[in-house]
């Protein structure tokens, strides 16, 4: 038979290590075939929550057959991680699921598969649902370069520093936020990147009550200050416009980088420094060099 003609999970041999499987976000049709096999047929299964993963198995069909399901998550990682491990060294397929969505984002299983890989063991991994992703495509805000930055923090000051930095990537800002605290998080991005940018809120991404809004952060920070929502949040805000150098700036970083540099070089440097264009810079760099 051709190993390109669809088996049945029964018949499919699970490879040893560990596989990383995407859960659904929202609707539990959205899990994969391929998690659904691994589910199947993996000799341990681990779950950042395991009533979910259950949960999950029951709708699919899926039986554990004496299989019991471990929990993995923030609380008890360093505590299971052994034991995980020890299952690995035995050979075993061991299946790790999130709660909701792709292992490693936003989610415990980071430490579990760096460890996994420091013993030397198989990481496989089976794709599937993404809050970040799926909120990408409904946005409407360029999607050719995006920054995933996940929970901001919830201290005033530091959440104030990881804003600015923020601020000067040139992509698009994936952010996820409780609803709970979603208020404060616009207030301090109005702050720290402007009440212009462009946003879009989404909220129950792939569920029955899916809502995305698309406004400005401003507009987006009124339409949601009286609001009681629910489910978690991914908020996604649009890049900010490139400052433009002027010319005084493009002339003394030509006199600093010139004392150290070649031409070349030099060129190349302040091009990318200040986000101008390279045939720009080197003609300046020669009308510099050029005797009066």
């Amino acid at each position: 038979m051709s190993d390109d003609l669809p088996q049945s999970s029964a018949a499919r041999a699970i490879a040893p290590g560990l596989h990383l499987i995407a859960t659904p976000i929202g609707a539990a049709r959205d899990i994969t075939l391929h998690a659904l096999d691994l589910l199947a047929g993996g000799d341990v299964l681990v779950a950042e929550d395991t009533r979910s993963l259950r949960h999950l198995m029951e709708i699919h069909a899926i039986a554990l057959n004496g299989r019991r399901v471990l929990a993995y998550h923030d609380h008890n990682g360093a505590r299971m991680r052994p034991t995980i491990l020890a299952a690995l060294a035995e050979g075993k397929s061991v299946i790790y699921a999130s709660e909701a969505g792709t292992p490693l984002v936003a989610d415990p299983g980071f430490q579990l598969a760096r460890a996994v890989i420091e013993e030397g063991f198989d990481l496989h991994t089976a794709p599937g649902p993404s809050a970040a992703l799926a909120a990408l495509t409904v946005a409407g805000l360029p999607s050719d370069r995006f920054c995933f930055l996940g929970f901001a923090p919830t201290q005033a000051g530091t959440r104030r520093k990881f804003i600015a930095e923020a601020a000067a990537i040139p992509a698009t800002l994936i952010f996820y936020e409780s609803p709970k605290r979603i208020n404060r998080l616009l207030a301090a991005l109005c702050d720290g990147l402007g009440k212009d940018r462009q946003a879009a809120m989404c909220r129950e991404l792939t569920k029955r009550h899916q809502e995305v809004l698309r406004m400005s952060l401003g507009e987006l920070a009124d339409a949601l200050r009286d609001r009681v929502l629910k489910g978690e949040i991914v908020l996604l805000v649009d890049r900010g416009e490139a400052p433009v150098a002027d010319a005084a700036q493009l002339d003394s970083a030509l006199d600093d980088a010139l004392t150290d540099m070649r031409l070349k070089d030099a060129v190349s440097h302040v091009a990318q420094t200040l986000g101008l264009p390279r045939r720009q810079v080197y003609q300046a760099a020669l009308a510099k060099e050029k005797p009066e």
